[in-house]
């Protein structure tokens, strides 16, 4: 799996429309360009990846704003998460570049640590959640014949 690093990468995927969601996630998805231009052939901006890049990678970036998520040991657990269920689902998801974005925080009522293993759980929980509902997605919006 590719990770996404700069942020024109990110900025093209995010710009590529939302997949799916969870109350505390969103996934975002655009199509991937190995050794290309910038802009697709239809003109929308897709992230690039020199042409050493396998043409079959799945790509993928996290993204944990200090808006939703304060402290950062609780951002690098979440981004942990995120990397680690995406390698999970990783033979499910289509040949795209994808970002999982924090959309929200988690209740600090019910999360008084910076980390823990419930959050850690929680975490996982909605993560698998969102990658189940964007693998039966194909790119375009269509529903896969399996769902």
């Amino acid at each position: 799996m590719l990770r996404l690093k700069t942020r024109s990468q990110f900025q093209a995927v995010l710009a590529g429309g939302t997949v799916a969601r969870t109350v505390h996630f969103a996934l975002h998805r655009a199509g991937l360009i190995v050794g290309g231009t910038e802009s697709g052939a239809d003109g929308a901006t897709r992230p690039v990846y020199p042409a050493q890049a396998r043409s079959v990678d799945v790509a993928m970036g996290a993204m944990v704003p200090k808006r939703w998520a304060k402290r950062a040991v609780t951002r690098n657990t979440i981004k942990r998460q995120i990397y680690s269920v995406a390698e999970e689902f990783e033979a499910s998801l289509c040949v795209a570049a994808h970002v999982v974005r924090l959309r929200t925080s988690f209740d600090k009522r019910q999360f008084p640590s910076a980390t823990s293993d419930m959050l850690k759980t929680a975490v996982r929980c909605e993560l698998q959640q969102l990658f189940t509902n964007a693998a039966v997605r194909r790119p375009g919006g269509v529903q896969d014949a399996r769902a």
